[in-house]
């Protein structure tokens, strides 16, 4: 039991993270430049979905993988409509349907994360999972969305404006990180494991190191967006009520994936990554879509819950627990 806690707990890209943590509450003049820290998330998500590719090429795509696939999906899609129900009581409607996409959608950085904790310590992995991963992005966008357009205007007796939804999916489906990921898969399935050995040294070698730098990046951004959360307007719900919130939603949502992956027969690390997608948040896709469809969306409620308390909880308690969970319900 230990011994997975231990694990991350002594692993370093997770002790880069609260180093981040640690010199933006401490006030260091420590940071990472803008540029960098594209560079280091534009690795991150092409080695990823490099690797992920030659995996599935290595593998057979059979009836469990499309079932894999569509359970992803499904998820994604179901997460927001209980979320907007459970929050539109106490928040407008547009901070409800963008809090509900945020936790329907996924967080690649997690993902990334709980992948190289596998390789950690030694559980293997499909490489379907990273196209799951780039599946689950848009539908939840597209939910929470619509559950506005619905409830919120018909609440508020506004006549629905006309919305363009070319502009929102090219937005949610074609945005950069999606586009890469999932060209890097399809590159890397294309390639195979020839095309592993050709760049093993750029995508193998250099990625802890890397994940490391970018963890750092995150510990500082999300430090500074405890403070947002922390400032959130007065009148909606007090931020200690949103930080429960944001712990209890992941536990919640970690339960369905791997409610879902254990009744699809899903292998040890297959069975964490779905629910470790289940359980993340998204911090990147979906603000940039709800600034485009919600204007009306408060950023400093959504953003700081995914960021500054579900993505840390998830990396320091939820990967090694939900592991845990699911090893002893398989009987590994």
């Amino acid at each position: 039991m230990d011994s997975l806690f231990l694990a991350n707990l002594g692993s370093p890209p997770l002790l880069f993270f609260f180093l981040g943590v640690a010199a933006a509450f401490v006030r260091s003049d420590l940071e990472i430049p803008t540029q960098v820290a594209k560079f280091l998330s534009v690795y991150l998500l092409f080695a990823i979905g490099f690797k992920g590719g030659v995996a599935l090429a290595e593998s057979p795509l059979d009836a469990s993988v499309g079932l894999g696939l569509l359970a992803a999906v499904g998820l994604a899609a179901a997460v927001p409509v209980y979320v907007f129900f459970l929050l539109r009581r106490r928040l407008s409607a547009a901070d409800a349907a963008a809090i509900s996409a945020t936790y329907g959608s996924v967080s690649a950085v997690t993902f990334v994360t709980a992948a190289a904790y596998l390789d950690s310590v030694g559980v293997a992995w499909g490489g379907h999972l990273v196209a799951a991963m780039a599946l689950m992005e848009s539908p939840a966008i597209i939910i929470g969305i619509l559950l506005y357009r619905v409830f919120g205007q018909r609440e508020s007796g506004e006549r629905a404006e006309a919305l363009d939804w070319g502009e929102l999916l090219r937005e949610s489906c074609l945005n950069g990180s999606v586009f890469l990921i999932v060209g890097s898969m399809l590159i890397g399935w294309i390639t195979g494991s020839r095309g592993m050995e050709q760049i093993a040294p750029f995508v193998v070698e250099p990625f802890i190191g890397i994940l490391c730098l970018f963890l750092l990046d995150m510990g500082l951004v999300a430090a500074h967006r405890i403070i947002d959360l922390s400032k959130a307007r007065e009148g909606v719900i007090p931020w200690p009520t949103l930080v429960g919130f944001a712990l209890v939603l992941p536990l919640v949502n970690a339960m369905l994936g791997g409610s879902v992956a254990l009744l699809l027969g899903m292998s040890e690390g297959d069975a964490l990554l779905l629910t470790v997608l289940a359980a993340s948040a998204s911090y990147i896709a979906v603000p940039a879509a709800m600034r485009l469809a919600l204007p009306e969306a408060n950023p400093s409620l959504y953003l700081p819950m995914a960021l500054a308390v579900t993505f840390p909880f998830n990396l320091l308690v939820g990967i090694p627990a939900y592991h845990l969970a699911l090893r002893s319900i398989i009987g590994n």
